[in-house]
């Protein structure tokens, strides 16, 4: 695992398995004021969807090395993602409450990452055709000053049509959907390509399952959602330029 040694920390205005908490946050945490938060990504998928919780945040790039370990389970190591990339920026902004989230596609026990050209997508469309995928998106939210620390995990099961070569060729020149795990943009045109999808967790195939991050930011001190000054958040939120935002390689998940 590689970390910066101290990552740059952008603002953005906001506009199965249970819980597995590592360790709890203090009984009296709901006396004191709310962290910071910091999302540990520089996914624009998961920004996006953060924003919808209408609560400011900070972006940070954790600079985390994905590359799978010999013989981990995709499972295994989106869970370890998910944690290494909170932690990472946990340990250079400790007061805040991180965010940290992986996503790994598993083909009968064969991870599928993200493809990052195009002969890798049809080659991973070809392999998924007429299949059951299932996308494992973990989240890990940590809190390194009140020694937080839970994980969680949102499997979510997706089945393809028997895809024609043709209809990946198109589907692929029209999305170009390289960035993502598993060469499919449910949100988009990929939904086309598509059976069936089963989760308990609707945005969890996006990129990061909003009730389970709910859920563990409440455990962490943030009460979703919460009365605050008029003045906390912007009215439009949507509507306020996002800043740039410095990515890692390796770490646009």
């Amino acid at each position: 695992m590689s970390v910066p040694a101290a990552p740059s920390v952008h603002p953005v205005p906001s506009p199965v398995a249970g819980p597995h908490p590592v360790s709890a946050a203090p009984e009296n945490a709901s006396a004191s004021p709310p962290p910071r938060l910091i999302l540990a990504s520089t996914s624009r998928y998961r920004r996006e969807l953060l924003e919808r919780l209408q609560w400011p945040f900070e972006v940070a790039s954790p600079g985390v090395d994905e590359t799978p370990l010999a013989g981990e389970q995709p499972l295994a190591l989106a869970c370890r993602l998910a944690l290494a990339k909170a932690q990472a920026v946990a340990s250079q902004q400790p007061d805040a409450l991180v965010i940290g989230s992986d996503q790994v596609a598993d083909l009968a026990g064969e991870p599928l990452g993200k493809p990052g050209d195009h002969a890798r997508a049809v080659a991973q469309l070809r392999a998924m055709r007429g299949r059951t995928v299932i996308f494992h998106t973990a989240l890990a939210v940590v809190c390194q000053a009140s020694g937080f620390s839970a994980t969680d995990v949102a499997p979510v099961q997706v089945r393809f049509r028997d895809l024609s070569d043709a209809e990946i060729e198109a589907y692929l020149l029209a999305e170009q959907p390289y960035d993502c795990a598993g060469s499919a943009k449910a949100e988009g045109l990929g939904i086309s390509l598509l059976e069936a999808i089963v989760s308990d967790d609707p945005t969890a195939l996006i990129g990061l399952p909003l009730i389970r991050t709910c859920r563990l930011l409440r455990q962490g001190g943030l009460s979703l959602p919460a009365l605050r000054a008029a003045t906390a958040v912007p009215s439009h939120p949507l509507a306020h330029p996002l800043p740039h935002i410095h990515t890692t390689s390796g770490d646009h998940s």
